[in-house]
């Protein structure tokens, strides 16, 4: 009887010092940082893993209403170029590489610079400063859940994360 009551207690212990390790301390939802992972890229000249092709990008920006596309480059963790509309008049464009969501420069934002800030703290980044609104999409500068510096592009529609890069 002392036997199985030692072994169950050494096995009880190594159970709870086995899940301590693996839990982490202040994790993020998983439906958050889910929806990240999948609008989200670092600022490289490579996109990300499941990026459209520049073909679908093209016709994205078609299904938007656009017609002739110029100097589409990935950029600074979208695509950018410009593109002429119905009206005949030129604007320059962001194109989201994982979604295909096109941004004009010259559309104004659907959320205010407050309610950009609430969504980025919601989604767990912290310190949310410098929250600017330029060609189309909002930027700002925070920090990640582990404290590490980042710059983000913000979608002026819902408020997700289109890009981000680390300082």
């Amino acid at each position: 009887m002392i036997k199985r009551t030692l072994l169950v207690a050494v096995g009880l212990s190594v159970c709870s010092v086995t899940l301590g390790q693996n839990s982490p301390v202040a994790a993020p939802p998983a439906a958050a940082t889910q929806a990240t992972t999948t609008t989200v890229t670092t600022w490289s000249d490579q996109q990300p893993a499941g990026a459209l092709t520049q073909d679908a990008i093209e016709t994205a920006i078609a299904d938007a209403g656009y017609k002739e596309v110029e100097g589409l480059k990935f950029k600074a963790g979208v695509w950018r170029g410009k593109a002429r509309g119905g009206n005949k008049k030129w604007s320059k464009l962001a194109v989201g590489p994982v979604t295909g969501r096109v941004y004009p420069a010259d559309a104004p934002s659907k959320l205010n610079k407050d309610e950009v800030e609430a969504k980025l703290t919601t989604a767990g980044y912290l310190n949310v400063k410098d929250v600017t609104f330029d060609e189309g999409l909002w930027s700002a500068d925070a920090q990640s859940s582990q404290g590490t510096s980042i710059n983000l592009l913000v979608d002026p529609v819902d408020g997700s994360v289109v890009a981000k890069s680390h300082d």
